[in-house]
């Protein structure tokens, strides 16, 4: 049996990173309690780091560039584990199929998207946008008015369209990244979201 191929690029330290990077590294670890490996991979090439986090965010989390989005946080991960298992990604699958069980409350959600979007658990809105979704990511030359139409039919402007479209081709570069340089996922992604919390007694 063979073992998880090692990231081929030593990350850096943290103590090493610039100090913008390194405020933001720390803000996710406060915040997460590990640091997931795309950050530290990334940070070996700052402008690199500060480019694919500046579109990330404008994507991921719209409202940090003052725009609104008419999909959910758990669709924009949905999009995003749904074509990272297209695009064979571990790491992208395993991180933010995490990312999308919690968002969604759903423990199997991410597991279902990942493999038969069809199967799943999930609206016939969200069917649609993963239709669509996965179109752009396998046949993005084939994207015709029809498509838009279909997608109007269930609430989603052009406005949400291209966001649909966005995340996936900006996450296409990010399977492509993870994938070729060895990226492993954090073993914390496994357990994330998959049952409920337990709350102490008081």
């Amino acid at each position: 049996m063979s073992t998880p191929t090692p990231s081929r690029y030593p990350a850096p330290e943290i103590k090493d990173l610039p100090e913008d990077i390194r405020a933001k590294v720390l803000e996710v670890q406060e915040k997460a309690g590990f640091v997931p490996n795309v950050f530290l991979a990334f940070a070996r090439r700052p402008a690199e780091w500060r480019a694919f986090f500046a579109y990330h965010d404008a994507l991921m989390v719209p409202e940090s560039v003052g725009r609104e989005s008419g999909l959910t946080k758990g669709e924009r991960e949905m999009i995003v584990t749904t074509t990272s298992a297209a695009n064979n990604c571990l790491y992208c699958v395993v991180a933010h199929g995490a990312i999308l069980r919690i968002y969604e409350k759903k423990p199997l959600v991410a597991d279902q998207v990942a493999i038969n979007h069809r199967k799943a658990d999930i609206s016939p809105r969200q069917r649609a946008m993963l239709d669509f979704a996965l179109k752009v990511c396998n046949q993005s030359d084939e994207v015709e008015d029809a498509d838009f139409v279909a997608l109007h039919a269930h609430g989603f402007n052009d406005e949400d369209i291209w966001d649909i479209a966005a995340i996936t081709a900006f996450f296409g570069l990010s399977n492509r990244m993870a994938s070729f340089s060895g990226m492993m996922p954090n073993p914390e992604f496994y357990l994330m979201g998959r049952a409920p919390k337990t709350k102490s007694a008081a």
